[in-house]
C-alpha cells in the first residue's frame, strides 16, 4: 500500500491546539516536527489549566517558561486547602501575567481566594472575567480614583456562586462597571436592591442573567427598564415575580431579541399569547 501523505501543519496545529495541556506538552516529545508545531503561538491561544488543580509555585513557573505571548484564553482553579480555599494568585504573579500575556481577554477563575488580591491587579487586557466559586470581598470591585484600574475595560462579568456578592456587594460595585456590556450572576444571593442599582449604572449591557435569586420581586423587575440596549435577559422567575412585570418589560425595552426565562412554571398556551403580541422577541421557557 502507498504511504498516505502527511498531514499538513496547519491541521496538526487544529489538532494540536483542542488536546488538553498535559496531551499538548506530551505531544512535543514525538519528533522535531511535532516539537515545532506544539510550540507555535496559534496552539497557546486558548490554554485551560482548570482540570489540574495547580499550587501557586507552579503557576509561577507556567507563567515563567510555558506560556506564550499569544494566549488570549485563561483558565484555572485553585487547589483546596484546610480551613478554605488556596491563595492561588497575588499580585506580584498578576503582574508577571500581565507582562508575559499582554493579549490575555478572557480570565476564568474557580476555587480561588481572591481577598488579598485587589481587583486594580487584574491585567488590563482583561475584557471577560469569569469568576466560580471564589472568595471575593463585597467591596472587591471598588478602586480609589487615585489608583488606576482596569474596571473601564471589563465588557463581560460572570460571577457563578460568589456568595458575598449580595445585595451590598453589587450596590458597592455597580458605580464601578459601567461599561459592562453583558452580566452573568448565578447563585448569588441578591435581590431588588441590586436590580436598582444594575439599572441605575449598568446602561451599556445588551446580555443579563440572573439565575436562582429567589428573593427577587416585582419591584426588581421594574428597576432595569433604563437598560434600553439590552438584548437578551435570561431569569428565573420565582412566586415573588408576576408575568405582568415581564410583559411590562417587553413594552418598554425596545432591543430586547431573545427572553429566557426559567423557575415557575407558565402555560405553554399563555407564552403562545405573549409571543403573538411580541414577534420582535423570541421568549422560550425551562422549567
Amino acid at each position: 500500500m502507498a504511504a498516505r501523505p502527511p498531514l499538513p501543519d496547519s491541521v496538526l496545529l487544529q489538532v494540536l491546539a483542542l488536546l488538553p495541556l498535559r496531551d499538548r506538552l506530551r505531544a512535543a516529545r514525538v519528533c522535531r516536527r511535532w516539537q515545532r508545531l506544539a510550540q507555535d503561538r496559534a496552539v497557546w491561544t486558548h490554554v485551560d489549566l482548570s482540570p489540574h488543580r495547580i499550587t501557586r509555585r507552579t503557576l509561577w513557573h507556567l507563567v515563567r517558561h510555558r506560556l506564550p505571548d499569544s494566549v488570549c484564553t485563561l483558565r484555572m482553579r485553585g487547589a483546596p486547602r484546610p480551613g478554605g480555599k488556596q491563595r492561588l494568585l497575588s499580585p506580584a504573579l498578576l503582574a508577571a501575567l500581565r507582562e508575559r500575556c499582554p493579549q490575555l481577554q478572557r480570565l476564568c477563575l474557580t476555587d480561588t481566594d481572591l481577598r488579598h488580591v485587589p481587583y486594580e491587579s487584574m491585567p488590563a487586557s482583561v475584557t471577560t472575567l469569569e469568576l466560580s466559586l471564589c472568595d471575593i470581598p463585597d467591596a472587591w470591585f471598588c478602586v480609589s480614583p487615585s489608583v488606576p484600574s482596569p474596571q473601564s475595560h471589563l465588557k463581560t462579568l460572570s460571577l457563578c456562586g460568589t456568595y458575598r456578592i449580595t445585595d451590598t456587594g453589587i450596590q458597592a460595585a455597580a458605580p464601578h462597571l459601567e461599561e459592562l456590556e453583558r452580566l452573568v450572576l448565578r447563585h448569588c444571593i441578591i435581590g431588588d436592591a441590586a436590580m436598582v442599582f444594575i439599572g441605575r449604572h449598568m446602561k451599556r449591557l445588551r446580555y443579563l442573567e440572573i439565575s436562582h435569586a429567589c428573593f427577587l420581586t416585582n419591584r426588581g423587575l421594574v428597576a432595569i427598564v433604563t437598560l434600553e440596549r439590552l438584548e437578551t435577559l435570561c431569569l428565573d422567575l420565582y412566586d415573588l415575580v408576576s408575568l405582568g412585570s415581564v410583559i411590562a418589560l417587553l413594552q418598554v425595552l425596545p432591543r430586547l431579541s431573545h427572553l429566557k426565562l426559567g423557575g415557575t412554571c407558565f402555560e405553554d398556551e399563555l407564552l403562545s399569547k405573549i409571543q403573538e403580541n411580541f414577534p420582535h422577541c423570541t421568549i422560550s421557557h425551562t422549567p
